[in-house]
């Protein structure tokens, strides 16, 4: 019953947002790593995404027993009941307010709280009723480095926006890379993203304009001083190889074998910059 309970949080989404939180919160840092305000703000987040993922849980349950990598989740076979899940849900949501309150301050929690309501209001709204759906989860998916970032800076300046920018842009060719390789399944869900309402080579060229742009982006956090040369030669080499990866997609006999293959190596690409920001992170900015 445990791991049922552990699994409705969605660890390995609870695992990259924390990476993308410490991402943004040593780049505001500046070399001055507080460490109890690090582990409350991992601590606060992390409950309140997990809080989130319990909710979507609760709100994809029909959609869920339609797909194959979902149709085992304890809701769908009722391991777990509804009413205990939205307990949990509520349960974690509160605890990860109160911790990332008292701890950090208001901007970052009320960040935190809009990243929540996009996630599981705005998202699981559009999700099914338009393809833009990948769009506003995206969004929600680029707040937890923002409340890292404004965890330590208790403002909003040029290096959030370039973070949330950054975070955004890597998702949309991640997401489309997934709904490519799994299209059958969104498509058995009546699910409207890119690849089931407007086809493959639509979805791909959407992926290479998103990746072109995630590249650009990454580069502005070196071009305004936020980070260093080796961030710079790191963003570029991965970004590079990514969209190269890309453009094979143009030329490929097996869609989804591509597809599987632009979503891995999407995951090193945001784990190879997350790190970089960490480490190469200039004490004083431009």
């Amino acid at each position: 019953m445990i791991k049922a309970y552990t699994m409705l949080t969605k660890p390995g989404i609870l695992l990259g947002n924390v990476v993308t939180t410490a991402a943004g919160f040593f780049l505001a840092s500046r070399g001055q790593f507080d460490a109890a305000l690090f582990c409350a703000v991992i601590a606060g987040l992390g409950l309140i995404i997990a809080s989130a993922c319990v909710f979507n849980n609760y709100i994809d349950r029909s959609a869920d027993a339609k797909m194959a990598r979902t149709k085992n989740r304890a809701l769908v076979k009722g391991t777990i009941s509804p009413k205990s899940a939205l307990v949990f849900g509520l349960v974690l949501g509160a605890l990860g307010v109160a911790v990332l309150g008292y701890y950090t301050n208001l901007l970052a929690t009320l960040i935190a709280a809009l990243g929540f309501f996009f996630y599981v209001v705005m998202y699981s709204i559009c999700k099914y009723r338009s393809t833009h759906g990948t769009l506003v989860g995206s969004i929600a998916g680029a707040v937890p480095p923002v409340v890292g970032y404004t965890a330590v800076s208790h403002s909003l300046d040029l290096g959030a926006g370039l973070l949330f920018a950054i975070l955004v842009l890597w998702q949309m060719p991640h997401f489309y890379a997934i709904a490519t390789y799994r299209l059958p399944e969104y498509a058995a869900a009546s699910i409207p993203v890119l690849p089931v309402t407007r086809g493959i080579p639509a979805t791909k060229v959407q992926i290479l304009l998103y990746t072109i742009a995630f590249l650009i982006a990454a580069l502005l956090l070196p071009f305004y001083g936020y980070t260093g040369s080796a961030y710079s030669m790191v963003a570029i080499s991965l970004g590079l190889a990514w969209l190269g990866l890309c453009l094979q997609g143009f030329r490929t006999q097996n869609d989804a074998r591509w597809a599987r293959r632009m979503f891995r190596f999407s995951l090193v690409v945001i784990l190879g910059l997350s790190i970089l920001m960490a480490v190469d992170t200039n004490k004083i900015y431009s």
